[in-house]
Order: structure tokens, then C-alpha cells, then sequence
């Protein structure tokens, strides 16, 4: 289960990050005030963490720059994406820590970590 969002902003199609969100991340959607949703996006929640989607001109995804999802169980929560399509690079260079990798279904860089305690 997802239980903080440790940086926050992504861009990309709406529609599909609405229903990566939801349906992989397993975030429920919040609503925006009226002066940010007039703007389109949306946000969503998971435990402590928000994460917030915002329509971008000109969007490219980010392959570097990501939001860092601190989760439980990770091994079980790897299979989500898996189960969509999505890679999972795993990567044991944090000390203390397990973590993988993926990307949304526009290519924005998503990680994932654990504590190893």
C-alpha cells in the first residue's frame, strides 16, 4: 500500500493518468479547488501523500526528474505495473532501502521504495 508521495508534481494526458493513478497506484482522487481546476489536472491522495497532475504544453515526460512513492510490501506492489505493462528496473544503490523504477503510461519516471528494516 501506498503510504507517502515524497515529491509532487507530473504532466501528461489526463485521461490516462487518471486511470494509472487510480487503477495501478491504487490513489483515490480528490477534488481541486475551483481556481486550480479550472486549469485542468488532477490530484489525488494515498495515505499522507498527494500527488498532483497538471496538463503541460509541449509535454515531454520526465526520464530523470521523478516523484520518489514510499509503499509496503514492495515486491507485491511491483507487480502492479507489471501487471499493466509497466517495467520494473529494480536497484539496490540506496543503503537501508529497496526500490524500483517504472514509468506512467505516458513515460513520466516513477520510484518506488521501502524501507530494508
Amino acid at each position: 500500500m501506498l503510504t507517502a508521495v515524497d515529491h509532487v508534481q507530473l504532466a501528461g494526458s489526463e485521461d490516462l493518468l487518471r486511470a494509472f493513478s487510480t487503477g495501478v497506484l491504487g490513489m483515490t482522487e480528490t477534488p481541486k479547488p475551483p481556481g486550480p481546476a479550472a486549469r485542468g489536472g488532477c490530484w489525488f491522495e494515498a495515505g499522507a501523500g498527494r500527488l498532483h497532475l497538471g496538463i503541460e504544453e509541449d509535454f515531454r515526460p520526465a526520464r530523470k526528474a521523478h516523484p520518489g512513492l514510499r509503499v509496503t510490501a514492495i515486491h507485491a506492489y511491483a507487480a502492479r505495473p507489471a501487471a499493466h505493462g509497466g517495467t520494473v528496473t529494480w536497484d539496490n544503490g540506496l543503503p537501508g532501502h529497496r526500490r524500483f523504477s517504472s514509468e506512467d503510461p505516458v513515460g513520466n519516471r516513477l520510484e518506488f521504495l521501502e524501507g530494508a528494516g
